[in-house]
């Protein structure tokens, strides 16, 4: 008897299990960077939270660190250590600006009157991330950068290459 009543709970259990939406989970609260550590005095915490797309596995999501600068018109960019790190007992991973140096350029003579303000970049090697609609992506900058991001997302049209 208590067998077939055990039996019964689980198949209702089972049913309800089966019958019942199924619901992606979707970062776009504070609550999705909780895991994560609070950022350590002299660098800000960023989290990019991607809206739910169709086909994510094809697409990639660029990432972008540097800070605004009135510079010339040589080229500019700043020399940095983007490093991934794992937090630990969840699997899940985020990237710490570990170093950056000043502004490094080319040395060409410039006309007068050609500054401008322009976002200056790291240069890392993080490639093109992964999109990922169900986690944040979640950098440790120092202060004065920020994080930007572009989406990438490929042409529907493949073409064919030429054998050369």
């Amino acid at each position: 008897m208590k067998k077939l009543l055990l039996l019964t709970l689980l198949g209702v259990a089972l049913t309800a299990c089966a019958n019942s939406p199924k619901v992606k989970p979707v970062a776009q609260n504070a609550n999705d960077t909780a895991p994560f550590p609070a950022a350590q005095v002299g660098f800000t915490r960023y989290a990019i939270h991607l809206p739910a797309i169709a086909n994510e596995n094809n697409t990639k999501v660029e990432v972008i660190i540097g800070k605004e600068m009135n510079v010339d018109c040589n080229f500019h960019n700043l020399g940095g250590v983007v490093k991934q790190e794992e937090l630990k007992g969840w699997g899940y991973s985020y990237y710490v600006v570990e170093k950056t140096v000043g502004n490094l350029s080319t040395l060409m003579a410039c006309p007068e009157g050609s500054n401008k303000n322009q976002f200056v970049t790291i240069n890392h090697n993080l490639g093109l991330l992964n999109y990922n609609s169900s986690l944040p992506l979640v950098f440790y900058v120092p202060n004065d950068l920020q994080v930007k991001y572009r989406v990438w997302q490929p042409n529907t049209k493949i073409m064919q290459a030429t054998a050369e």
